[in-house]
C-alpha cells in the first residue's frame, strides 16, 4: 500500500457494523435469527410481532426452555452460541442456529432486549450486556427496536414498511411449513394477520400457511427414503394435484433439515416427476422437506444460510421424481371410476368383455393390468393382430354423426393402422352394425371438436387428442427401427454428457435409438425408433439439455415425436376424421396430453341451464 492508504486494523464498533450487515441486512432477516433460536429452544408456540415493517420494532415470544442470567450476559456478544464447540460440530448440525452471530449483529444495528426467567438484557452500540430484574418469564421474549438507526446509509436502502412487513410474513411462513408440531402467529402493526395451529397434518400447514386457493383436498402427501435400514435421507412431498398449477417455479419451496435453501437440482427432481401430469408451461404447487443425515450436508457456505452443499444428490433427486411420478401415475388411474374405464375400454374393444375384471375388488391395481392389456390389443393391428376392420364390423350399418348420417364403410379408420394421420380406410371389409356412443356435433374455432354423450357437452383439443393417441402408439411400438441413410451426428461438449449417455446406450437401444460412442465427444445414431419425427437437433435437446433419467428419456421423445406429428391447431378435418378422432380419444385411459394438458373439458346440461338462468 502507499503511504496515503496504509493498511489499519477497523476500530471495533466499524468492524461489527461491516459483520452484522452479512447478516442482517433487513427486517426480515431478524425475524429469520428469531424464529431460528425460538424453535430451536423446543418451544410448542411462538408468537412474532412487526411494527412499521419490522423497522421499528420486530419482536419473537416463545415458550421454551429459555435462559439463564448467565446465558443472558453474554449471548449477544460476536459467535456466543450455545449449540456448537468445536469445528467438527460443524459438519453435524442438528440446530437451525449455530454461529453465534444472531443476536450480536442485531445489537450492532438496532437496541436488543431479551427477557427470560426473572432476568432482562439490554445490548445496543451504546449498551453492553446491561442485566437488571424484571417480571417473570416463561420462555424468551426477544425484542429490537429501531433497525439502523446508527447506521443512517443502511436505512435508506429500506423499503417502504408495507413492502417489508410482506418480506417478513414470507420469512415467517417459510419457517413455519416445517414444523406443524409448533403453533405459530404472526401480528402486524397491532392487528393478528396468521395463526396456525400446532398438531396438524403437513399438507394442513402447508396449504394454510402459504395461504394456497384451492382446497387442502387438493394437495397430497408423498414419502420416501433411500432403502436403507437406517436411512441416511428421507423425505415427504407436499404437492397439489394437477389441477392446481402456476405458471411459474415460485411455489416450490425446498426444504433441508428444517431449513428453506435455494436447491435447483431437486426444484427439478419434483418437476421431473410431475412431467407429463401438468398444462405445458406450468408447474406444480409442492414443498419438499427432507431430512439427511447432518454429515452429509453442509449449510455454513452462506450467511443467511439461504444455500447448502451436498456430498451426493443423485440418489435424493431420483427418489423423488421418481415417488412424484408414481404417485401421479396412480393418482391418474385412481380418477379413473371402474365405470369409466370399463367404458372406455369397451369403446376400443367391442368384443372384450371386462365387467367381471373392473368390478373385481382388486381395483385399480387390477384395472391397470386389464388397461395394459387392451392398449396391446387396441394398438397391434399393424403387425395383424387385430385389425380396424375387425375391430368395428360396420359393413352395411349408418350411425348419426350430427348434420347428416354416415355409412359405416365411410367412416372407417385406421384405429390400429400404420398410418398415424386419420385417414380413412376406403376398401375396409366391414359387417355388423356398432353405433358411436356419442352424437357428433362437429369443429369449433379451428381448434376444439364438440360432441355429446351422457347428458354432457365434450369440448375437445384435437391436437392435445391426436398428440395423446400417437404418443400411446410409440409408447407401445418401443424397439421398432428404421435405418438412416445419413447417420445422425451429437457432439457432446463435455466429459459428463458422455458419461450421461454411456449410461442410458442400453435404453436409447431399447427404444430404437442404435447409437455408437466414436470418441472425441462424437456419438453416431445409426437408427431411430418407426415413428420418431424429430431432426437430430431435437435429439440433442431431448437428451443432453434436461438430463433426464433414463427411464424418462423414452416418455421425452416418444411425447416429442407425437407432437410434431399431430394435427395442428387451425388444421382442417373433415366430420368423418374429425368423428373417429373423437371415438379414439374417449377409448384413451388417460385424457391428458404427454405434456398434461386435459385432452377436453366438460359443461354438463345442468351447467348450461345455471349459465342461461333456465330451470
Amino acid at each position: 500500500m502507499s503511504a496515503e492508504h496504509p493498511v489499519r486494523r477497523l476500530n471495533a464498533e466499524v468492524a461489527r457494523k461491516i459483520a452484522a450487515g452479512e447478516v442482517i441486512d433487513r427486517p426480515n432477516a431478524i425475524v429469520r435469527e428469531l424464529m431460528d433460536n425460538a424453535i430451536d429452544s423446543g418451544a410448542d408456540s411462538v408468537q412474532v410481532e412487526v411494527d412499521a415493517g419490522g423497522i421499528e420494532k420486530v419482536r419473537v415470544v416463545d415458550d421454551g426452555s429459555g435462559m439463564t442470567k448467565e446465558d443472558l450476559s453474554s449471548c449477544a456478544r460476536p459467535h456466543a452460541t450455545s449449540k456448537i464447540t468445536t469445528e467438527t460440530d460443524l459438519l453435524r448440525l442438528t440446530t437451525l442456529g449455530f454461529r453465534g452471530e444472531a443476536l450480536s449483529s442485531i445489537a450492532a444495528v438496532c437496541r436488543l432486549s431479551v427477557a427470560s426467567g426473572t432476568w432482562k438484557m439490554r445490548a445496543s452500540v451504546t449498551e453492553d450486556h446491561i442485566i437488571e430484574p424484571a417480571s417473570p418469564v416463561s420462555g424468551t421474549i426477544v425484542q429490537a427496536e429501531g433497525l439502523f438507526e446508527n447506521f443512517p446509509a443502511r436505512r435508506l436502502f429500506l423499503k417502504r414498511p408495507a413492502s417489508e412487513m410482506l418480506m417478513c410474513r414470507t420469512t415467517f411462513i417459510e419457517k413455519t411449513l416445517p414444523r406443524p408440531d409448533i403453533a405459530f402467529t404472526f401480528t402486524a402493526d397491532g392487528e393478528r394477520r396468521i395463526t396456525l395451529e400446532r398438531g396438524v397434518p403437513l399438507r394442513t400447514r402447508f396449504v394454510q400457511a402459504t395461504g394456497q386457493s384451492e382446497n387442502e383436498s387438493l394437495f397430497y402427501e408423498v414419502s420416501g427414503n433411500d432403502g436403507c435400514e437406517k436411512p441416511d435421507w428421507s423425505f415427504t412431498v407436499v404437492i397439489g394435484e394437477p389441477a392446481v398449477s402456476r405458471s411459474n417455479k415460485k411455489d416450490i419451496y425446498i426444504f433441508v433439515n428444517g431449513r428453506r435453501i435455494a436447491e435447483y437440482s431437486l426444484v427439478q427432481a419434483v418437476e421431473y416427476g410431475g412431467q407429463g401430469y401438468f398444462p405445458n408451461g406450468t408447474f406444480p404447487v409442492a414443498a419438499l422437506f427432507v431430512t439427511m443425515n447432518p454429515e452429509l450436508v453442509d449449510f455454513n457456505i452462506h450467511p443467511a444460510k439461504k444455500e447448502a452443499r451436498f456430498k451426493d444428490l443423485s440418489g435424493l433427486h431420483h427418489g423423488v421424481s421418481t415417488a412424484v411420478r408414481d404417485f401421479f401415475h396412480q393418482y391418474t388411474l385412481k380418477t379413473m371410476t371402474k365405470e369409466n374405464a370399463q367404458d372406455r375400454i369397451k369403446i376400443a374393444l367391442p368384443e372384450l368383455d371386462l365387467h367381471t375384471d373392473v368390478q373385481s375388488s382388486d381395483g385399480i391395481e387390477k384395472y391397470e393390468i386389464q388397461q395394459e392389456d387392451a392398449r396391446s390389443l387396441f394398438f397391434s393391428g399393424r403387425t395383424g393382430t387385430k385389425t380396424a376392420a375387425e375391430t368395428y364390423r360396420q359393413e352395411s350399418s349408418s350411425y348419426s354423426t350430427g348434420q347428416k348420417e354416415y355409412t359405416a364403410k365411410e367412416a372407417a379408420y385406421t384405429i390400429a393402422h400404420h398410418d398415424d394421420n386419420v385417414q380413412p380406410l376406403a376398401d375396409a371389409a366391414l359387417s355388423e352394425s356398432s353405433p358411436l356412443p356419442f352424437r357428433f356435433i362437429g369443429s369449433a374455432l379451428g381448434t376444439f371438436l364438440i360432441a355429446e354423450k351422457d347428458d354432457t357437452l365434450y369440448i375437445i383439443d384435437k391436437h392435445a387428442a391426436h398428440e395423446r393417441i400417437l404418443y400411446n402408439r410409440i409408447m407401445e411400438d418401443q424397439g421398432k427401427t428404421q435405418t438412416l441413410l445419413v447417420p445422425y451426428e451429437i457432439t457432446t461438449e463435455n466429459e459428463a454428457d458422455d458419461i450421461y449417455l454411456s449410461g442410458i446406450q442400453e435404453e436409447l437401444t431399447r427404444i430404437g435409438f442404435k447409437t455408437i460412442n466414436r470418441g472425441g465427444g462424437k456419438w453416431e445414431i445409426s437408427s431411430i425408433p418407426e415413428r420418431w419425427q424429430g431432426t437430430e437437433t431435437d435429439l440433442y435437446h431431448a437428451l443432453l439439455d434436461k438430463r433426464l433419467d433414463p427411464d424418462e428419456v423414452i416418455s421425452s421423445i416418444a411425447a416429442t415425436s407425437a407432437c410434431k406429428a399431430a394435427v395442428k391447431d387451425g388444421g382442417y378435418l373433415d366430420d368423418d376424421t374429425a368423428a373417429r378422432l373423437v371415438e379414439k380419444t374417449f377409448a384413451l385411459p388417460d385424457p391428458h396430453c404427454p405434456h398434461g394438458r386435459p385432452v377436453w373439458t366438460t359443461i354438463t346440461r345442468a351447467q348450461l341451464f345455471a349459465l342461461v338462468k333456465r330451470t
